[in-house]
């Protein structure tokens, strides 16, 4: 065996145990099954280094689906100094006529894969951006939660009729005007007395979490690029934070049509011979950086202008940022008028916007580059 032979390990990762196959470089190797072992750090690491002891002239590579059980397997082997990929399983080719499925065919096909290079790895976040972007998430289930809360209480006063007479709803004046409320049972107090609590509660969990999330987001390195790309409109602080919390580094697609794929914001597209059809976005990726753009998107209908709010985040940015997305208002309130006029339905022409939005993301993300001296971003022109 010489230097350049390489191991392939395809792993089956499930909460107790992971399921192991192997295969050696080269045409007359097939996979072979190893067996299974606990999932734990102690036997992950035992397990590498009888590896190494079987093959020490040999690189070890692993490579294994992701799911609920996190990046921990991939971080320890990475640790270890062997290479290890991620695979998302919606991006595994499966044969059609293929009908069983156990953890030992997993693991083999896994190795065989990856061993005739037919997997595309997934990124991979620092555990640093993980953090951030489980803070992010955790800040819209609270509010999430607290929508459902007032659904709920509102449902309430509809089935007994009750209207708010007043204007702002959730407002101080509505919440005394809600404490002083009588039902008629005993029974349905309790229940909207209960209901006022949840809501009160739900209120200061998501203050919270709004604070905690504006402290750390200013300390994360990937700062100076939320508060870059918070220069375009329809992109405040939670648009941002929740974009580059799940996507990561922007600059790592060499072009944003790539990233647009990667969104699913392309339509898709089934043609045939002479005949092409275009069908509805293929919807692929991650859903909640998708959703984060639509949501944006809808600031476009109106005309361009530089409102106060905008004025402010874009005070300190440089003038290359500042041009990229005065440039971005200009052609997406115009092609949003256009579609429109076109006939074009509202949530199509939406998405289009937010299409051509994560386009502009990109190129201000790429005017933000890592300082070689400080390992910390920090904004500056990239050099042409």
């Amino acid at each position: 065996m010489n230097n350049n032979n390489i191991i392939f390990i395809g792993l089956d990762t499930h909460k107790e145990h992971i399921e192991i196959a192997s295969a050696e470089d080269g045409r007359d190797h097939a996979p072979e099954h190893f067996g299974r072992i606990p999932t734990t750090k102690q036997t992950i690491i035992k397990f590498t280094r009888q590896m190494q002891s079987k093959y020490p002239k040999a690189t070890l590579h692993f490579v294994y689906e992701a799911g609920p059980c996190g990046y921990w397997v991939y971080r320890l082997l990475t640790s270890l100094g062997h290479c290890c990929y991620v695979v998302a399983p919606s991006l595994i080719p499966r044969k059609s006529g293929d009908r069983i499925k156990t953890d030992k065919r997993d693991a083999l096909m896994l190795t065989q894969l990856l061993k005739n290079s037919n997997i595309a790895p997934i990124y991979v976040p620092e555990p640093e951006d993980e953090a951030i972007r489980d803070l992010s998430r955790a800040r819209e289930s609270a509010m999430l939660d607290l929508n459902d809360g007032k659904f709920q209480l509102k449902a309430l006063l509809l089935r007994n009729n009750i209207n708010y007479s007043g204007k702002a709803n959730w407002s101080l004046k509505h919440l005394r005007w809600l404490t002083e409320m009588i039902l008629p049972h005993p029974a349905q107090q309790i229940v909207l007395q209960e209901m006022i609590q949840t809501i009160t509660e739900r209120m200061n969990r998501l203050q919270r979490l709004d604070n905690e999330l504006v402290h750390h987001v200013k300390q994360w390195r990937y700062y100076p690029v939320v508060k870059a790309i918070q220069a375009i409109r329809g992109v405040r602080l939670l648009v941002a934070v929740g974009v580059i919390a799940e996507l990561g580094d922007l600059t790592r697609f060499d072009h944003p049509r790539k990233l647009m794929s990667y969104l699913g914001l392309v339509p898709s597209e089934h043609s045939s011979g002479p005949k092409r059809r275009l069908g509805s976005i293929t919807k692929c990726g991650n859903s909640r950086a998708r959703r984060l753009l639509v949501e944006g998107a809808h600031s476009y209908r109106f005309t361009a202008n530089i409102s106060t709010d905008l004025q402010k985040r874009q005070e300190g940015l440089s003038k290359e940022i500042v041009d990229i997305a005065w440039q971005a208002q200009l052609r997406l309130c115009r092609r949003y008028q256009r579609l429109m006029k076109r006939g074009k339905h509202y949530n199509v022409v939406v998405t289009a916007i937010a299409r051509e939005m994560i386009a502009f993301i990109w190129s201000i993300s790429r005017e933000v580059v890592l300082s070689p001296v400080n390992p910390k971003l920090r904004l500056v022109r990239r050099p042409s």
